[in-house]
């Protein structure tokens, strides 16, 4: 069976731009947005299109892909609330965070560390489900646990017994962090204890072809969730499909639509750090990305990075020989 690929979010990194860049290679089928932080407010349409620019592009990428909406918070109420005025604009649905392990996030009573609090989660869920038409998914994202796995099949009851359509399970905690390995073993266990037409989505250490393959077998499931895979091999979602990998001479006019848009939508002292952030995950896949990196590692002025995008796409014209070294025809 073919899989279902899902571009993963990830804060301070694979935001609206990378999305763009990234769904042009193909083989991505959606997207979840970087996390919308909803506290106390009803916020305005502006906050949501900011963190989800899609949402003013018929909620797809450029190259068509769905983009989810992703919420994170603590309310029922207020985050019910808030979904509801997201879903008048038309997204692909609406996600629920109770995954980011960012210690600023959990000390406002977001994201992983509510996973100590099964029943917060039902209901959280249960008020979005409830909140939004009936024909809008509501999914959500979860990891193994806060400090350890002990509540894992709780907090997947709990968000399934809400009426969740979908399922994300990072296979790790929140304090395993990054670390490898994920534990996709427990994703399996999870999924045994849930309604079997719940899909689930395994999330967690898929850099290569053969982590996509090991992942299904372990945990059983065809769908999966890409993030540091995908910022490092941009080809990752073709190559598990089988229809091969992107070589680096397609990863250079990325780079530069993706330098067209940091110049449009950050500060010019950010700009040659951020095309610098995706060239650090580039260079684990392409030598020409350590080139890349090397070459730029020092500069932070948009001058100089302008100037090499440039140079790299630019054709370079013949070296002439000269009239001394022109072979004569016998």
């Amino acid at each position: 069976m073919t899989p279902t690929l899902l571009l993963a979010p990830m804060e301070g990194l694979l935001d609206a731009t990378l999305r763009d860049v990234l769904t042009r290679t193909g083989g991505v089928d959606r997207c979840v947005s970087e996390f919308i932080r909803v506290t106390d407010t009803l916020l305005p349409e502006r906050a949501f299109v900011r963190v989800v620019p899609e949402l003013l592009n018929g909620g797809r990428t450029a190259a068509g892909v769905p983009v989810r909406p992703q919420l994170l918070g603590s309310d029922p109420v207020c985050l019910a609330e808030n979904a509801a005025r997201l879903a008048a604009l038309s997204p692909f649905g609406v996600d629920l965070n109770f995954g980011c392990p960012a210690k600023t996030v959990n000390r406002s009573r977001g994201g992983a560390v509510l996973l100590d609090e099964p029943e917060l989660i039902g209901r959280i869920v249960s008020a979005v489900r409830r909140a939004v038409p009936a024909h809008l998914p509501v999914s959500a994202k979860m990891r193994l646990g806060y400090g350890d796995d002990r509540v894992a099949e709780d907090c997947a009851l709990a968000i399934a017994g809400a009426g969740a359509d979908e399922l994300v399970i990072h296979a790790r905690t929140k304090a395993h962090g990054y670390r490898p390995p994920a534990y996709w073993e427990r994703i399996a266990e999870v999924r045994t204890v849930l309604p079997a037409n719940l899909p689930v989505i395994a999330n967690g250490e898929i850099w290569t072809v053969a982590e996509a393959q090991r992942c299904r077998e372990v945990t059983g499931c065809d769908r999966l969730m890409i993030g540091r895979g995908m910022v490092t091999d941009p080809g990752l979602a073709l190559a598990i499909r089988g229809q091969g990998g992107v070589p680096w001479s397609q990863i250079l006019p990325l780079l530069s639509v993706f330098w067209s848009q940091v110049c449009g939508r950050v500060e010019r002292r950010h700009r040659a750090g951020r095309l610098k952030q995706w060239l650090n995950y580039l260079r684990k896949r392409y030598p020409e990305g350590q080139r890349a990196f090397d070459e730029l590692r020092e500069s932070n002025d948009p001058a100089h990075v302008e100037a090499w995008l440039q140079a790299q796409t630019l054709p370079q014209e013949p070296m002439p020989v000269p009239a001394a070294e022109i072979p004569v025809a016998c």
